[in-house]
């Protein structure tokens, strides 16, 4: 059970209207790549990471591939009892890992509302194990599922808690620790690596796929938005302990419970500087839409470190349908990367991942034309976390070529721009 890809191509799972997950023996897994379904490679499937999820997808069927034919088959019946329902399932995987094709399903009905805001990676079974289609695209541990012990985590999560009952910045930590569990978070409370500081409740963009903020009868979001601006000293009680003694120590602004960081730069920026007057130690960082160069170059001067842009699209016209920016432009984005870049600080990408459109030639060029102009030096490849369907109705776009594949297209990248580093989280830029 050792082997990093299957002998052969896993068989189709399925599940029942009460989430039984099952195999069909009659047909093969399938790939999904932009509305197009195939076997992927036996080169594409790992075992199903641990700390991963499958989820059943209501109002979806299944698509398999016959194993004669080849070609994908739209399964609307449960093959063994079909009076119990059929529905599609979907593997979210665990971080540092990344999606090579989407879940392989079809919606019953146009009208079948959006499914939840996750990513759905394509998952079969074969020789009692799950298999994904996919590949761990950092070696970094902070966020492996067996490095957090739940008992220590909630000790010193509530000890810390104790210990700063005014501090807004830490209380809401506490929240999206012990309620969400989430792992950036946790790691702030074990006191090691990357530290979240979320600042700020408003945003000015209208994402599609945001996470934190949804309308009403859309998708949920998957949790709630912070609801205050943290002062710069709150933030500096926070983030000056954790730079000073934890191990590789990034403090971030910019999480999934905020909205755009950059339209509280005042305050980001007065609390970059009471951070820097006591220590030096450690990276800053800031997760960002890049919407605003002036902020950007401000934040620079502070002593910001190092900018992660989130990014769906290379293309203004797609960046756009996803984003929906409210007052800023794509070219703003650029030029925030080619401000940062100008004072000699660390620029990635957050590039969302989407099987089938971030590997079309088209998006290819694109990016590779950016790389080449702004010069950035790292792409984080993270899941785009979007039900496919919907995206693709979002995004509303037919690529005029096949996808040449995830792996290929990475080959391409580390081929065309030798200096380029891949990874999932926010490098620590220190020695």
């Amino acid at each position: 059970m050792s082997q990093s890809h299957p002998p052969s191509l896993p068989f189709m799972v399925y599940a029942n209207n009460a989430g039984e997950i099952k195999e069909f023996t009659g047909l093969r897994m399938a790939g999904g790549s932009w509305g197009r379904f195939s076997p992927p490679d036996l080169a594409d499937l790992i075992p199903l990471p641990e700390g991963s999820e499958l989820f059943a997808l209501p109002d979806r069927f299944p698509v398999g591939i016959d194993p004669e034919s080849k070609e994908p088959l739209l399964v609307d019946r449960n093959p063994e009892y079909p009076d119990e329902g059929i529905q599609a399932v979907a593997a979210f995987m665990a971080p540092a890992h990344t999606a090579l094709h989407s879940a392989a399903y079809l919606g019953t009905s146009p009208d079948s509302a959006p499914l939840p805001l996750f990513a759905y990676t394509a998952v079969g079974w074969h020789q009692g194990r799950f298999w994904v289609s996919a590949y761990r695209s950092d070696p970094d541990i902070r966020q492996d599922p067996s490095r957090f012990n739940s008992r220590k985590i909630t000790i010193r999560t509530e000890k810390l808690l104790k210990a700063f009952p005014d501090n807004r910045l830490i209380q809401h930590l506490g929240k999206c620790c012990l309620t969400y569990g989430c792992p950036a978070a946790r790691n702030y409370f074990l006191g090691r690596w990357e530290a979240p500081v979320p600042t700020s409740p408003a945003c000015n963009a209208r994402c599609i796929g945001c996470i934190s903020l949804q309308p009403s009868g859309c998708c949920p979001s998957t949790q709630d938005r912070i609801r205050f601006t943290p002062t710069p000293g709150e933030i500096m009680e926070m983030a000056v302990p954790h730079l000073l003694s934890a191990p590789r120590p990034v403090v971030s602004f910019g999480q999934g419970c905020e909205g755009e960081p950059l339209l509280e730069a005042t305050t980001i920026e007065s609390a970059i500087r009471k951070i820097r007057k006591q220590t030096t130690r450690g990276t800053i960082n800031l997760n960002s839409n890049a919407s605003l160069p002036e902020a950007v170059d401000r934040l620079a001067r502070a002593g910001l470190d190092s900018i992660r842009v989130s990014m769906n699209s290379a293309r203004p016209l797609y960046h756009a349908r996803y984003y929906r920016p409210q007052g800023f432009a794509f070219s703003d984005v650029l030029n925030s990367i080619r401000i940062m870049k100008r004072h000699q600080r660390f620029v990635s990408l957050n590039y969302f991942i989407f099987p089938g459109f971030t590997d079309s030639p088209e998006e290819f060029e694109a990016l590779s034309e950016i790389i080449a102009d702004t010069g950035l030096d790292f792409i984080q490849l993270r899941n785009l976390n979007m039900d496919p369907e919907w995206y693709m109705k979002v995004i509303n776009e037919t690529p005029e070529e096949p996808a040449m594949g995830g792996r290929e297209w990475l080959k391409r990248l580390r081929r065309r721009f030798p200096q380029l580093k891949f990874g999932y989280f926010n490098p620590f830029l220190g020695q």
